[in-house]
């Protein structure tokens, strides 16, 4: 019996998936990557300098490193990467289900964070870096038209992204929709909303909340707009109103945080 499309589809997802990898750069996100427990190592390619830096992690963790002249340092970085003498090859972390990151903080007020297509990893791992300050449950993205998890993510992220749940998932509007079953009061930033975030959060003290941040520009989607419970805006002194995405989240988390 010939198999439908979409479980081939489903089974060819999940081997490539299976092969996937990635490479972290740098000392911070190398050094955090040898210490995070759940990350699958695979290689680790090194200077001389690198290593004397991280020797005492590399030894924990059991990888043999490959110790390279810095002037033949072959990992397969893009040119420009500032790699400071270190590259790891990892699998990609696997945090489980929004179900499962979400309803695991028990009692208390958690707040999340929804990307509704940004795309640059150097954003996200701002915004992964300020939700763990901030003590955010995660930061959840779709599978597709956000930034993957990149060695460039990870650098910006300084160490967030082993530590910080980063989920990806098929359908932005549908995970709304599932957080809101949770008990979640969905927020969308929105720069020509009339209610000010600190309004709205002040109000729901206790309750849990999901941040939704779009991308520069195009900001949320209709449909986005149209799930979410309410938009709200950062308020601002003067004519321009306009905050980089990673700079909103701060500022909405910092306000999350104090309710």
């Amino acid at each position: 019996m010939k198999k439908p499309r979409w479980v081939i589809e489903k089974e060819q997802q999940k081997r490539r998936a299976a092969q996937e990898t990635v490479w972290l750069f740098g000392l911070h996100a190398v050094r955090d990557a040898l210490r995070n427990p759940a990350r699958e190592r695979l290689r680790l390619v090194v200077t001389k300098n690198a290593f004397d830096k991280l020797g005492a992690d590399i030894a924990a963790s059991g990888i043999a490193p490959e110790i390279v002249d810095p002037r033949r340092f072959d990992a397969p970085l893009d040119p420009g990467s500032v790699h400071q003498g270190a590259a790891l090859e990892v699998k990609p972390l696997t945090w489980g289900s929004v179900a499962e990151v979400c309803l695991s903080a028990g009692e208390g007020a958690p707040t999340v964070v929804l990307l509704d297509q940004v795309t640059d990893p150097h954003n996200v791992g701002a915004i992964l870096r300020s939700a763990e300050v901030f003590g955010a449950e995660a930061v959840i993205a779709t599978a597709r038209h956000a930034a993957p998890e990149t060695g460039a993510l990870a650098k910006t992220a300084s160490g967030a992204l082993e530590r910080q749940p980063y989920l990806r998932v098929r359908n932005l509007s549908e995970t709304i929709v599932e957080l809101q079953g949770m008990g979640f009061v969905c927020l969308g930033l929105d720069g020509t909303a009339e209610e000010t975030i600190d309004t709205a959060v002040t109000a729901l003290a206790g309750r849990p909340v999901a941040l939704v941040l779009g991308a520069e520009g195009p900001g949320l989607r209709q449909k986005t707009r149209e799930t979410v419970d309410r938009l709200v805006k950062i308020p601002f002194a003067r004519d321009f109103g306009s905050l980089n995405v990673s700079n909103a989240a701060a500022v909405a988390l910092y306000a999350a945080s104090r309710r």
